[in-house]
Parts: C-alpha cells; structure tokens; sequence
C-alpha cells in the first residue's frame, strides 16, 4: 500500500464519482479504477459499492475514510513540525542560569521565547559557571548565564551587564548605617559561596573584604544565593552579595549596603556555542541584551 492508493481513495470518496474523481487527480478514470481495486484486493475488503448510477461507501469503506483523513492530518502535522526542526524552530532549546540573577527577568525571556517559537519545549537549569561552560562544550545547553570569564575555543561570550556588591545583613541584629561602617564588620561572622562552586566568585568577595581591612570568618557555606540571603535572614552571618540581588528584595528584615568606594564588579555574561547561529539562539541574546535592567 502506497500513499497514492489513500490519496485515490479520498478523491473517490469525496466525489463518489470516478468520473469527477479522476479529472481532480487529473489521471484518466481506468488506471484509478485498477489503483482502487488494488486496494481493496490488499485490504480484502470492498470499500465502495458501484452500479452504473451511483458510487456508495460500504460501512468498511466509510470507516477507512475516517482513519486515512486522521491518517494525513498527522502526516501534515509532522511535515510542518520537521519543517520548523529543520529551521531551527522547534524541538528543545535549554537554558542554563546562576542562581543569583533575578528569576522574573528569565521568566520574561520564556515568555517571549514562547510567543516567537511556539514548538519549542523550553528547559531551565539553575547551573553553576563551571558546570555551564563544561555542558555547552558538550551542547547539553544552548544558552548560559554567568558570572566571570570564559576561556574556551568552543564558546561565544558576551557582556550582558556588569554588577556592584552590596553587603546584605539582618536589620534587628547588625547596627550599620552606611560603607564608612563596613570595617566593623571584622568581628562578624560570613556567608559565602562555596569555594568549589564559583571559585572566581569566592576570589572577588575575599578582595572586597581585604580592600575594608579585614579577612572575613567564614562559618556557612551555600551553593545558591537565595539560600544564602535566607541563612542571613536567619541571622546566622552576614554576607556579600550581587547588588542585583539587593535591587530585586524587598524583604523588610533584610537591609543591603553598596560598595560603592571599591572598583571591583563581577561580569555577568550570556554564552552560546560559536557553532550556534539558530534563530532561537540569537532571539534570545538579543532579548537579554535590550532588556531594559
């Protein structure tokens, strides 16, 4: 059985006329009498009744001609899909993050994202800088978010923004007013990130701290900056933390001072494969790179 065969019999069975039929087809009547015939000789069942006045379904034929219409309406639901797969605008696109970049502008992006590529199946990491730049070598990722730079033959890197730091305390245990009072936090005990988790990362905030005078004591440590703004919460130490962070929290208990006086900021930066030019790869850059911060 070949597509042609169902293609003749939907004609058929439309026009219940082979007459009119083959003239659709634009074939002469005898050849899609046989191609019809061979069907039902396949099938081993009649699909249409014929006298010299009329053409009629069976009840086999009639439910034959419902299944082959479902039968090419998925046919053409899989031509359009693998036509937008072939063009880059469909099947998964996977976006990796750092924790410490506010969420909503990520929910934006999808958003967006969506709008534009409506086949695509987005998937989100929240995946540390290390780990982003091992899976986009791997193309486990399409598109990364983060902080430091990228040293890698394989990977496009740009600027999105460059951001401050700002100490982030809990108001009813730590009296500070402004940056000038920073080196009395000597005595006070740190939240940091994880030195094997964002190394650069660990590096800039040990230089903020010596740049006020004093190596912080470090107590708790965290992988994720949300984590690490609770446990200060919690009061269990103060911390130093993306003033990205401090612009975007609007807890009451929380207060966040910037580091104005120091010239130290962290790069956040989108990355994609240099092999990468898809319609949805640079969408999304552009995206971020307009985004009004």
């Amino acid at each position: 059985m070949e597509l042609r065969h169902l293609k003749y019999f939907l004609a058929v069975a439309e026009e219940l006329n082979f007459t009119k039929a083959s003239e659709k087809l634009f074939i002469s009547q005898p050849p899609l009498s046989r191609q019809i015939m061979e069907l039902e000789e396949e099938l081993q069942a009649r699909l249409f009744n014929r006298n010299n006045k009329k053409v009629e379904l069976t009840e086999a034929g009639k439910y034959f001609e419902k299944e082959v219409k479902s039968l090419f309406q998925d046919l053409e639901r899989i031509s359009v899909k693998t036509k937008k797969i072939a063009e880059n605008v469909s099947g998964e696109f996977r976006i990796a993050y750092i924790s410490s970049i506010y969420s909503s502008v990520i929910s934006d992006l999808i958003k967006q994202l969506k709008e534009q590529f409506p086949y695509v199946n987005f998937k989100l990491f929240e995946v540390s800088t290390t780990k982003q730049i091992l899976a986009l070598e791997q193309r486990k990722i399409d598109l990364g978010i983060i902080r430091s730079p990228v040293k890698s033959p394989k990977i496009k890197s740009q600027l999105w923004f460059k951001d401050g730091f700002s100490v982030v305390y809990n108001k009813s245990l730590i009296q500070i007013k402004s940056e000038e009072e920073i080196p009395k936090l000597k005595e006070e005990t740190f939240v940091f990130f994880n030195k094997d988790y964002a190394p650069h990362y660990h590096e800039v905030l040990l230089e903020l701290c010596a740049f006020y005078g004093f190596e912080p004591k470090v107590v708790h440590e965290s992988n994720n900056i949300n984590s690490i703004v609770q446990l200060v919460k919690n009061g269990l130490g103060i911390s130093i933390v993306p003033s990205n962070i401090a612009k975007n929290n609007q807890d009451p208990e929380i207060g966040f001072i910037e580091l104005k006086k120091v010239n130290l900021f962290t790069d956040v930066s989108l990355i994609t494969s240099k092999e990468d030019d898809s319609k949805i790869t640079k969408s999304a850059v552009d995206f971020l790179l307009n985004f009004k911060r």
